[in-house]
């Protein structure tokens, strides 16, 4: 005679129920900022102290004003975002791969002292090269501020693909170069085809660190002529802060493109950091 299948006791239906009305609660409050930043963009013409709680006629008048005078900045955000990305991983990379399989004498020393990097402040960091970018002649320059933003990312990304790349078997290179490849093609072909999830991860959060820079954005630009998104929604709350809903639209514009790539990439960040943290 069959048994019936257990039911949950009524305890836990109840217990789970009250777990999952708090998360629902905890994520209402952690999402109405980005509501009320939405709500407020489709509303022309309001005020920080007027606006009502739902759109009743909505409007793309304040994003039509956002793209007509921060798309400039929008786009030099994306320009500097992808190429801090392509110099932070380019010299990630090869690090991580020569503190996970090189066995290089202190290395676990130069590890500690990357992590150790990521805990000066930003003001610090900014000053010095304003003097250094001054006498380079860096300043107000598109190069200047990829270098700057590149170095926001280079610490976590050597750290994440060096655990990633500890786990992966020498015998796999060693086999690359008896069939003929140098040291480096095996690190192109071999390696860095292994650490794609990694590299991914890597360079999502260095474009992240990138497009929400301020600290440099502000510190390294006299003139706008490298304006970023962070630095044109400061300039442009001081020019329009009666025009809320314009400034709202403007910051909408700016969280779309993080928004989407942490969204198509997150079953790679989940292995990359995953496989970084168990292998």
């Amino acid at each position: 005679m069959n048994r019936p299948m257990n039911r949950p006791a009524p305890r836990l239906r109840l217990r789970s129920a009250w777990n999952t009305t708090a998360a629902l609660l905890i994520l209402a409050v952690l999402l109405f900022p980005v509501y009320w930043m939405l709500n407020t963009a489709l509303q022309p013409e309001s005020s920080i102290a007027a606006t009502e709680w739902f759109p009743a006629s909505p409007s793309l008048k304040n994003f039509d004003t956002a793209i007509s005078t921060q798309g400039g900045s929008l786009l030099t955000s994306f320009v500097v975002a992808l190429g801090a990305v392509v110099v932070c991983l380019a010299l990630a990379a090869p690090a991580a791969y020569g503190l996970a399989q090189f066995g290089l004498r202190g290395g676990q020393g130069i590890v500690f002292a990357t992590l150790i990097t990521q805990m000066v402040p930003g003001i610090v960091i900014a000053n010095a090269l304003y003097s250094a970018y001054a006498q380079l002649d860096l300043v107000n320059s598109y190069l200047g501020l990829i270098l700057a933003d590149a170095s926001l990312g280079l610490p976590f990304s050597i750290v994440l693909l060096r655990a990633f790349m500890v786990s992966i078997p020498s015998e796999v290179v060693e086999a690359a170069m008896v069939d003929g490849a140098n040291r480096f093609t095996a690190f192109v072909r071999i390696v860095l085809p292994m650490s794609r999830n990694a590299l991914i991860t890597a360079g999502l959060f260095t474009f992240l660190f990138a497009w929400s820079d301020f600290m440099f954005a502000l510190t390294l630009n006299t003139t706008d002529d490298v304006k970023p998104i962070t630095l044109g929604i400061y300039q442009f709350v001081g020019a329009h802060v009666s025009d809320w809903g314009a400034v709202m639209a403007t910051a909408v514009l700016s969280a779309v493109p993080a928004a989407i790539l942490l969204v198509v990439a997150q079953k790679y960040i989940a292995a990359g950091i995953t496989g970084g943290s168990v292998k």
